[in-house]
């Protein structure tokens, strides 16, 4: 058998040719009337590229939707699994050096009656705020014992090429990554001079600012899609004061 005749589609389009010519030919022997079957053949054969028009528009957009969703399915697995290992901890350690926190702890209280506009709302409340951290109070050798402990983890998701379909994420992931190579790279904190620890809180309050965004679109996206695990991420909500895993 030759080459092109071996793939499936080959085949399969010589089958439904055949196939046609067959319906024909028993149409002709049992109908009679060749005007008329001739006349049917063009008829159809006029339609077929507006047929397979349609069909291809139709069954395109329907594939790019599936892979759409399917992508963001496995995007949003990464981000849950960065949450769950670097980010929830590190917004939790962040948030609490943050002098100004009061001012929009309440903000993001997020609860079970939120909506689309409710989250819409705060992200425009959120973009004037400054995220400053207080660096003074900062343990930075705790820190950086903290991110060193997860720099292989961060590795492997700036590494997954699903990620690039998430830019702001894929900024977050960076900036963490830099963070954690600036704090490697000092043998030691203390008496650092004053020019590096104002380049470090730069570093921080840059990773601190995008964790608070991206965790604001987590919780949107588990509250439209998987109530079970929005739900315990309201118990662990990291600027909720009284949080508690515990179901009561």
């Amino acid at each position: 058998m030759p080459q092109f005749l071996r793939s499936w589609e080959m085949r399969l389009g010589i089958t439904l040719i055949g196939l046609s010519f067959v319906i024909y030919v028993i149409k002709y022997l049992l109908l009679g009337d060749p005007l008329n079957t001739y006349q049917y053949i063009f008829n159809a054969l006029g339609f077929l590229p507006i047929s397979v028009l349609l069909v291809t528009l139709i069954i395109n957009e329907l594939l790019s939707v599936r892979a759409k969703r399917e992508k963001l399915e496995k995007l949003n697995m990464v981000i849950g699994t960065f949450f769950s290992e670097v980010g929830t901890g590190l917004l939790t350690y962040l948030s609490n050096h943050d002098p100004d926190l009061p001012e929009i702890r309440q903000d993001l209280i997020v609860t079970d009656a939120w909506t689309p506009g409710t989250f819409s709302g705060v992200r425009d409340r959120l973009q004037n705020y400054r995220y400053d951290i207080v660096v003074d109070e900062v343990d930075m050798p705790d820190l950086c014992r903290f991110l060193k402990e997860r720099r292989g983890f961060l590795l492997r998701l700036l590494e997954n090429p699903v990620l690039l379909e998430h830019e702001s994420f894929t900024d977050l992931l960076r900036a963490v990554f830099h963070l954690t190579e600036e704090l490697e790279r000092r043998e030691e904190f203390a008496g650092l001079p004053e020019s590096d620890i104002w380049h470090l809180t730069g570093d921080i309050e840059r990773v601190y600012g995008l964790l608070v965004k991206e965790w604001l679109s987590y919780m949107e996206y588990l509250k439209q899609n998987y109530p079970y695990l929005f739900s315990l991420a309201m118990r662990s909500n990291p600027f909720d004061e009284t949080a508690s895993p515990v179901v009561r």
